[in-house]
């Protein structure tokens, strides 16, 4: 039963990939090219954010009936000084563009280092901010929540680019070999990620039913505390949280509040 996608920007990510997991392309898809075995699917989009969004809608569209679904994005990224093919997971993206940021879970034991990343609109040699620089990871991201939960959603980089070593050194065939490199610490971190989907059940969500009857939350700020709720307990283990009578006037002050105590959890990271 299929239940991991991933997503490369382009072919020669995931040329290693397709080669290990034996994935076969499928003919009839025509917008993207579409790889497949009987429970991956690995999608190449082309470069961008939004290139990248849209083969993630795509790709999910076409297996609409799978629940749970474990969705990988793997590329390539620059930074100041990390070795050339070094292997990166991430527990931050930032939209350079629109400043917002994203908060990837880290649930499973990686053997490689977290970085955040800041994802550009274009090739970025000028490496100011200490962080990984790719043009995917944020427009990934901000659709693939949409598709599962968040602890199934993760962000893998290999470094291509730094100071010493300038976009203009890259070719397909290192590329390649540096994705041939890691592809078994990640294949293992997917097939531990497809365990997980498979025995994820949410517990009943804490706190929500009764902050709906303290105070009048519309639809979409319902929507807003869902999430906030379920990234608290994924941060914290479920942590009490301290929910004072009369504390907020309104449920806009309720996720500004939630999501202050969020935001310091992930100032830890």
């Amino acid at each position: 039963m299929i239940n991991c996608f991933i997503f490369t920007a382009l072919p020669c990510e995931a040329k290693a990939f397709i080669t290990h997991f034996k994935l076969k392309k499928d003919l009839d898809c025509h917008s993207f090219s579409v790889y497949v075995n009987n429970n991956i699917v690995l999608t190449v989009t082309g470069s961008g954010k939004v290139a990248m969004a849209g083969g993630l809608a795509y790709s999910l569209a076409l297996f609409e009936s799978v629940k749970n679904p474990v969705l990988i994005n793997l590329g390539i990224a620059g930074h100041q000084t990390a070795t050339l093919g070094q292997l990166f997971i991430s527990h931050k993206i930032t939209d350079t563009d629109n400043g917002k940021n994203y908060y990837p879970q880290l649930i499973i034991k990686n053997e490689c280092s977290s970085y955040p990343i800041c994802t550009v609109s274009k090739p970025e040699q000028n490496y100011q901010e200490n962080c990984l620089y790719d043009m995917e990871a944020s427009g990934f991201y901000e659709i693939a929540t949409r598709f599962t939960t968040t602890e199934l959603i993760q962000v893998f980089k290999v470094i291509s680019d730094n100071n010493t070593n300038g976009l203009e050194l890259i070719n397909a065939k290192i590329v390649t070999i540096w994705m041939m490199a890691v592809i078994e610490h990640i294949a293992d971190s997917i097939e531990k990620l497809q365990f997980l989907a498979t025995t994820l059940i949410k517990p009943e969500l804490r706190y929500y039913a009764w902050l709906q009857q303290q105070y009048y939350f519309n639809v979409n700020h319902s929507h807003q505390l869902k999430a906030l709720l379920q990234r608290w307990d994924v941060l914290t283990d479920y942590a009490e949280l301290n929910f004072t009578g009369g504390k907020f006037k309104h449920a806009k002050a309720v996720l500004h509040w939630l999501q202050q105590q969020i935001d310091k959890q992930l100032f830890s990271l």
